[in-house]
């Protein structure tokens, strides 16, 4: 598979408490542009909601977010997931990731982590919480002495400062959730999710 920082310049992080919008949602975002989504595990209905997007969306790229334990990894491939994301990670996750078969993205937010990743050969990494841990000129300063490592900055992230880091030469890609106003996902109102998403899709136009 293509690198998941590749896939589009935006990820969108979702939240899905209603399994039965997990499709719909998915193909808006999609048929916007975005097709690596990431279903966050948070919520009871996250591992149904992966199953369902891997079975009936076939142009979305679905991962799991919030992958925070060896369990959460399993449970999300066995459902469907082709990329999994952490907020951090340990040495049992880090190898758990390892094995699934499926790209990874472990969360870091100090140059010592990213050292640490780079020593076992992860070069693709998530940066969380972006815009509290540092933002743009963080991640800016950390290309010059670690230049094999490449980030998906996630938290915070606005449509106003996205560019600021998908400018960077470190940045892959960016995780997001202004494409999927609560007020919108509630009225199930899609086309508004659709054009906001596609709004995100131009922004390396």
């Amino acid at each position: 598979m293509t690198s998941v920082l590749d896939l589009a310049p935006v990820v969108p992080v979702v939240v899905i408490e209603d399994a039965a919008d997990a499709v719909p949602l998915a193909r808006a975002l999609v048929a916007g542009g975005l097709p690596a989504i990431e279903v966050t595990l948070r919520t009871p209905a996250a591992l149904e909601a992966i199953r369902a997007i891997a079975a009936e969306v076939p142009d979305a790229v679905v991962g799991a977010g919030t992958v925070i334990a060896p369990d959460h990894v399993d449970a999300a491939v066995s459902a469907g997931a082709r990329f999994l994301v952490s907020p951090g990670w340990t040495d049992r996750l880090l190898d758990a990731m390892r094995g699934s078969g499926v790209p990874f993205l472990p969360g870091v937010s100090t140059v010592s982590e990213v050292v640490a990743l780079l020593e076992r050969g992860v070069s693709e990494m998530k940066f969380f919480p972006a815009q509290a841990a540092g933002g743009p000129a963080y991640l800016k300063s950390l290309a010059g002495p670690l230049p094999g490592a490449r980030f998906c900055p996630t938290g915070g992230v606005s449509l106003s400062n996205a560019p600021d880091y998908l400018a960077l030469p470190n940045v892959g890609c960016v995780g997001g959730t202004w494409m999927l106003p609560a007020d919108a996902i509630a009225a199930k109102d899609w086309g508004r999710v659709q054009s906001l998403a596609a709004q995100a899709a131009a922004l390396r136009d």
